[in-house]
């Protein structure tokens, strides 16, 4: 109480306080006690009346207290009174006994009175029940089948009221309505057939189906109120309970699995194409069971069965077990192809069960995949491992077909624009394209998968085509006259690899979202590659038809007769200019390349004549002639090139510069500026050497051997540098062997 004092105390003051912080509030002072003790007054009439109502409180509960005790004194005594009465009263009940005994038997009696009718008619109703069953009466045959069993039930039940162990009477009342389970099991197998046809009958006879559902419902009942009344009991009559219900769902399942798996009508050996038959005749089916279910069958059956959810479910269900059975076999590629585009595409499209007559009850993105991802992951891997098989084979087959067109006797193909070609690259990427587009109507990761597997596979198969194409080259050389059109199938190959190229850029840009995807990055440089090789060697074996061709004139190249006025040159002229119009059948990148390298070879082979020390000039006349010669072919051939390169807006001079720079050293009149037109050659084509310098000096035949020595020791101290862009002519001359000391004698 004084800490409770101490803080009342604390608090006026702070009020006083906070009431009196200027001078002029101290006229108020009276007026703030007033104010004070009227809230004084106030608060203690709030608490009188508080604590009166508690004492009001506290004297009725004590007045109920005393009430209540009375009262179970008075309970007390009734129940003495009660316990004392029952007592003196047991040995009266126990000679009630046999009234007891007498009221069960009554009660029993008064049941086979009542059913008394029933039991003498039961042979006629047992024969009603059946004609009603035949002839498709079925809720009237349930009705007299639901008399029977009641009868039978009743009577049944007051024998084991009246003695449960007496098993002859039980067994005597069960053979008398024997009939009645067999009439019960007969209309079970007539509701079972009319629930195994209930999409046809909802159409035909929804009543029918209707009647079905009530028997059912009704059976139902009776097994609910029969169960209820066991546990009560113990008593359960024979053939409960019937789960009727539960049996018809069991019924529509194995329907509806045996209505999918009774799809199949064609084999493999009878029909190439027989699943996707049985796969479109799924589709089929079940799409239109579904409507039929959704729009006509929910509305026979009571909407607690939810009916079209349970047959979603049990075809969901079905479909997955055949897509595994399916999976299991031994399908081929197209099959896998045609299995799991139906799984993974059609099965949720719009052509199934994302039908827009199937909405809102059925939502795709809730249905369970048909196959595992594990089934999946199996059968993409055997598809996978049977296309590269595939491929392979037909890659293989498309070879050798190409090959036997490159004997023909007549010549190949032209494309539109007049170059001639092949049908391999048209049937390879023809091949592709039809697996691409399978690929694609799986998934976007098959697809790209696919690609990659085609663009290894072709890689392989360029490394093949490369070998035959060097393989038939080696042929032809080895008798010139066969084939009879090699030069036009050479051309052929050049130009397929042209088509290659293109065919590779086209298939990826189609097919491929991501140019960075590894592994379809890296096939491209190294097919790019091997193309380039195969064109290179073709051209090549083209030019060296030519230079066959050439042989015997280029050998007339720097000898007497063609001093005295040879037509060598021309002829070769005319030779190249009449193979350069077959080549106009080939592309324009390797026709491009072909006649640059045909413009070098054939300077090249000019000046090899040159090195080969086949005539030494013996005079000033002869060197002039000689070299004026040499310039007037120079420019034969620069017209040549010029006029074979001038579909491409490019000059192609410099390699003829070469023989009119010899030409110069040859010319030259004054032997001591000999060494300086020598540097002034070595300085514009560094490839050039010693023997080579050696073999041009002995053509002049007119340096003396210390000329010679001199030249030659004075080049080699300083060799000229080659520019990055020289392209070496000299390099591959080789000079006769005669060593440079012979040379220089």
């Amino acid at each position: 109480m004084k800490e409770t004092d101490r803080e009342a105390v604390a608090t006026a003051v702070q009020r006083v306080a906070g009431m009196l912080q200027r001078p002029d509030q101290l006229d108020k002072v009276e007026q703030y006690r007033r104010r004070e003790a009227r809230k004084k007054a106030s608060v203690e009439a709030r608490l009188k009346a508080a604590i009166q109502s508690q004492l009001d409180g506290v004297r009725t509960g004590l007045s109920q207290l005393h009430n209540a005790l009375n009262d179970v004194k008075d309970i007390q005594q009734s129940l003495a009174d009660v316990s004392k009465d029952w007592r003196q009263s047991i040995n009266t009940i126990e000679s009630l006994k046999d009234v007891k005994d007498a009221v069960v038997r009554h009660s029993q009696l008064a049941a086979a009175v009542e059913n008394l009718k029933n039991i003498f008619s039961v042979p006629e109703i047992v024969r009603e029940t059946q004609d009603l069953i035949e002839h498709g009466e079925l809720l009237q045959a349930h009705r007299k089948l639901m008399d029977l069993e009641c009868s039978r039930d009743g009577l049944m039940y007051e024998q084991y009221r009246m003695d449960s162990g007496n098993t002859r009477d039980m067994t005597l009342i069960h053979s008398y309505f024997g009939s009645t389970q067999g009439l019960s099991d007969e209309l079970a197998k007539q509701l079972w057939m009319v629930l195994q046809r209930s999409l046809v009958t909802v159409r035909r006879d929804p009543t029918l189906l209707v009647s079905v559902v009530r028997i059912i419902e009704r059976e139902e009942k009776i097994d609910r109120r029969i169960l209820d009344r066991k546990k009560q009991t113990g008593f359960v009559p024979p053939g409960r309970p019937k789960n009727w219900k539960e049996k018809m769902f069991t019924i529509l399942d194995r329907t509806v699995t045996t209505r999918i798996e009774g799809t199949q009508a064609d084999t493999r050996e009878s029909d190439r194409m027989w699943l996707v038959r049985h796969l479109e005749i799924i589709r089929k089916y079940v799409l239109d069971d579904l409507i039929v279910a959704k729009n006509l069958l929910a509305q026979c059956f009571p909407p607690h069965y939810e009916i079209f959810r349970s047959l979603l479910r049990t075809y969901h269900q079905a479909l997955s077990a055949r897509m595994q059975d399916l999976a299991a076999e031994d399908l081929e590629a197209n099959e896998i192809v045609s299995l799991l585009t139906w799984v993974l595409n059609t099965y949720t499209s719009v052509e199934m069960m994302g039908n827009a007559e199937l909405a809102p009850e059925v939502d795709v993105a809730l249905l369970e995949p048909l196959l595992s991802a594990d089934v999946v992951s199996a059968l993409l891997d055997t598809y996978m491992s049977t296309l590269t098989s595939n491929i392979i084979a037909w890659l293989r087959k498309a070879l050798e077909t190409d090959k036997k067109d490159w004997m023909k006797e007549t010549e190949p193909e032209a494309d539109q624009d007049g170059y001639y070609q092949t049908t391999v690259p048209a049937i390879v990427f023809q091949m592709f394209e039809q697996n691409l587009q399978v690929a694609a109507q799986i998934s976007e990761d098959l697809k790209t998968k696919v690609l990659v597997l085609c663009l290894q596979q072709m890689n392989s198969f360029l490394s093949r085509y490369k070998e035959e194409a060097q393989l038939y080259r080696d042929e032809h050389l080895r008798d010139r006259q066969h084939p009879h059109c090699y030069v036009q199938y050479m051309v052929a190959v050049v130009n397929n690899c042209q088509t290659f190229k293109e065919s590779i850029v086209s298939l990826k840009r189609k097919y491929l979202k991501h140019e960075a995807e590894e592994g379809v990055s890296l096939c491209q440089p190294s097919m790019d590659g091997v193309l380039d090789a195969i064109a290179k060697e073709g051209c090549g074996s083209l030019l060296e038809e030519v230079f066959l061709d050439l042989e015997q004139h280029l050998n007339e190249l720097m000898t007497k007769k063609w001093l005295l006025g040879s037509n060598a040159v021309d002829i070769i002229c005319v030779t190249v200019e009449d193979y350069f119009n077959d080549f106009a059948k080939i592309k324009k990148p390797y026709r491009k390349r072909m006649i640059a390298e045909a413009h070098r070879r054939a300077v090249q082979e000019y000046l090899r004549a040159v090195m080969q020390k086949r005539i030494s000039f013996r005079s000033a006349e002869e060197r002039k002639d000689g070299a004026e010669r040499m310039v007037r072919e120079a420019e034969q051939l620069r017209f040549l090139f010029r006029k074979l390169a001038s579909g491409f807006g490019e000059e192609m001079d410099s390699y003829c510069d070469t023989i009119v720079a010899v030409a110069e050293v040859i010319k030259l009149t004054d032997p001591s500026l000999l060494y300086l037109e020598v540097s002034t050659l070595v300085s514009k084509y560094p490839d050039i050497r010693d023997d080579h310098i050696g073999a041009l000096l002995a053509m002049r035949g007119d340096a003396s051997r210390d000329m010679k020595q001199t030249i030659i020791e004075t080049l080699e101290q300083g060799p000229a540098q080659a520019s990055p862009d020289y392209v070496p002519i000299f390099k591959d001359i080789v000079v006769p062997s005669l060593n440079v000391a012979k040379l220089l004698k």
